[in-house]
């Protein structure tokens, strides 16, 4: 059974139920997709038990040893820090991070996504899931980042002295920062593999296409695809003149 607001003209109400048709069939298509996830063979092996540096400075931590005891999968956001050498955005005009040089600073759309991951990371986990942030950056940067922008939730790692982002291609071969999501499995005789990584990044663009690297959590670029306009020709920021429930700060 449908529904219908006050004073829609007919040509609405046929549109929008095309588009709710067409709704419905995007999010079994989305299901498919998870479910062909789901039921990828087994990946390839980890080649090494890398070792992080936790931005707390308090411990070493083995990616063996971030998986919970009850779980048996892992998904670590790799971040861009420091930011691709062809970023021009501006840097940071306040805080910790302001006192970096800018090629030294983050990847603003990189913050952004982790931005909205902290507040969801503890539900994540709460429900089972094990979440950590991987950035081939010092320890103390990692902190200054968190200080700045109040994550409270994050688990931030430092890959500064090993190869991890190499080998799992969220760094390139002159050492440029890439943005990746992997996921990986732990078998029950301990064999950790890689289940499943953003490819998408390295997919060939299309003409008219938004990248969606990361799909759905990109949650305020989507709340864009429900506006008449869609989304803005511009991108994330460090620090915005703007916004708090739209009036300057």
């Amino acid at each position: 059974m449908g529904i219908t607001f006050a004073n829609e003209s007919p040509a609405y109400r046929a549109a929008r139920d095309r588009l709710l048709a067409a709704e419905i069939a995007l999010r079994r298509q989305m299901e498919a997709v998870a479910e062909q996830r789901r039921n990828l063979p087994p990946g390839p092996s980890i080649a090494e038990d890398y070792a992080f540096e936790s931005a707390d400075g308090a411990e070493r931590v083995r990616l063996s040893e971030l998986f919970r005891p009850d779980s048996d999968t892992l998904l670590i956001y790799a971040y861009m820090f420091p930011r691709h050498s062809g970023d021009k955005r501006a840097g940071a005009g306040e805080g910790e991070l302001a006192q970096l040089p800018r090629e030294e600073q983050p990847c603003p759309s990189c913050t952004a996504v982790l931005d909205q991951l902290d507040p969801a990371a503890r539900h994540y986990e709460a429900m089972g899931g094990a979440f950590a942030v991987v950035a081939n950056t010092t320890p103390e940067r990692l902190r200054a980042a968190a200080r700045d922008k109040g994550w409270k939730h994050l688990r931030l790692l430092s890959s500064k002295n090993n190869s991890f982002k190499r080998a799992y291609h969220a760094e390139d071969d002159d050492g440029q920062q890439e943005p990746m999501i992997l996921v990986f499995r732990r078998d029950a005789d301990g064999t950790i593999r890689l289940f499943w990584a953003s490819e998408l990044v390295y997919a060939e663009k299309e003409p008219g296409q938004d990248m969606r690297a990361f799909g759905t959590i990109d949650t305020f670029w989507n709340l864009f695809d429900f506006t008449p306009n869609g989304r803005p020709h511009q991108n994330e920021q460090l620090d915005y003149d703007c916004c708090e429930h739209g009036s300057p700060r």
